[in-house]
């Protein structure tokens, strides 16, 4: 991943992925990575003064203890402690992915940070205040500087170097890299797993990244309270009625609580609700699948301290 780094070494960089990886979907000859933009960008998501009261950050809800996900509430928490209406989902291995939000309502990475920075219930600010809030920063000014060669700051360098950062956050070494790369092996139970999933899941949950992105109706019944159905409020399609992302299973054990509400507290009712989807799984096999889902935990991802907020050098 992207160490700390001086904001003067100015260097082109290469996303790190493993050869059983697919290419990325994001166009990196378009945009190349550049480190002091991802810097500039790490520094932006851990601020925030990017809300309306200068309360709440990218990271408030995307901790990176939690693979950048969210498990204090089942819902996201924002400014004077109101609450959104979705689970906050994990962030990582977005470079794979061409739609955003749980109900692919943003199309571009580039444009994600702009539903979080202006919804009422979470940031609550909008983009021009943002703008308007880094401008009167001297320190912000320099830091622009450094990473886009010019101090006027616009929307769309906060919105790219958000974008810089975010692309970074790689998951790709947990134990099942490890044994794809022959550097490891499952367990009996693991491997029993692994083969009841690929029975089971893997349909939705494809490896290796562990989800098609897409997005699929799992039979969860609509919250009366929320009235959640997501993508059909996006498309106006009947069909679309309570699909949502599918998640990636990738670092379950930091991501909890689960689905787009965090209905569920542990893998076991998740579980329990696909049985109850007519997938026929004992409790011996459910345990056997538990035991799987856990080769998928990074800790080398959620504990690297290269995608906290630290000092910044020079």
């Amino acid at each position: 991943m992207i160490g700390l780094m001086s904001f003067t070494d100015i260097k082109v960089i290469r996303l790190p992925y493993p050869d059983h990886f697919p290419n990325p979907t994001f166009d990196f000859q378009k945009t190349p990575l550049d480190s002091t933009k991802i810097l500039l960008g790490r520094i932006l998501f851990y601020d925030p003064i990017l809300s309306k009261d200068n309360s709440i950050s990218c990271a408030s809800c995307h901790s990176p203890y939690n693979a950048f996900a969210h498990t204090d509430h089942d819902l996201s928490h924002g400014i004077y402690d109101a609450i959104g209406t979705r689970n906050a989902p994990a962030l990582f291995n977005l470079a794979w992915q061409k739609e955003f939000m749980w109900d692919g309502a943003i199309n571009h990475i580039d444009m994600q940070a702009l539903a979080p920075i202006s919804h009422p219930g979470e940031m609550g600010s909008s983009i021009n205040e943002v703008v308007s809030t880094l401008n009167a920063s001297n320190a912000y000014k320099e830091l622009f500087q450094k990473a886009f060669g010019e101090k006027t700051i616009s929307g769309a360098k906060v919105l790219k170097a958000l974008t810089q950062f975010q692309l970074t956050l790689v998951s790709a070494n947990a134990k099942y890299d490890k044994v794809k790369m022959g550097k490891d092996s499952f367990t009996l139970q693991e491997n029993n797993g692994y083969l009841l999933f690929k029975k089971n899941c893997n349909t939705c949950h494809q490896e290796p990244l562990f989800s098609t992105y897409q997005f699929a109706n799992n039979g969860l019944p609509v919250d009366t309270t929320l009235n959640d159905f997501g993508r059909w409020r996006v498309t106006g399609q009947t069909k679309d009625s309570l699909h949502f992302k599918i998640p990636s299973v990738r670092n379950l054990s930091y991501s909890y609580p689960y689905m787009h509400d965090g209905r569920f507290k542990t893998l076991r009712e998740v579980l329990n609700h696909y049985t109850e989807q007519k997938i026929p799984l004992t409790s011996n096999e459910k345990a056997d699948i538990i035991s799987f889902l856990l080769t998928l935990n990074d800790a080398d991802f959620v504990f690297d301290k290269n995608n906290k907020y630290d000092k910044i050098k020079g």
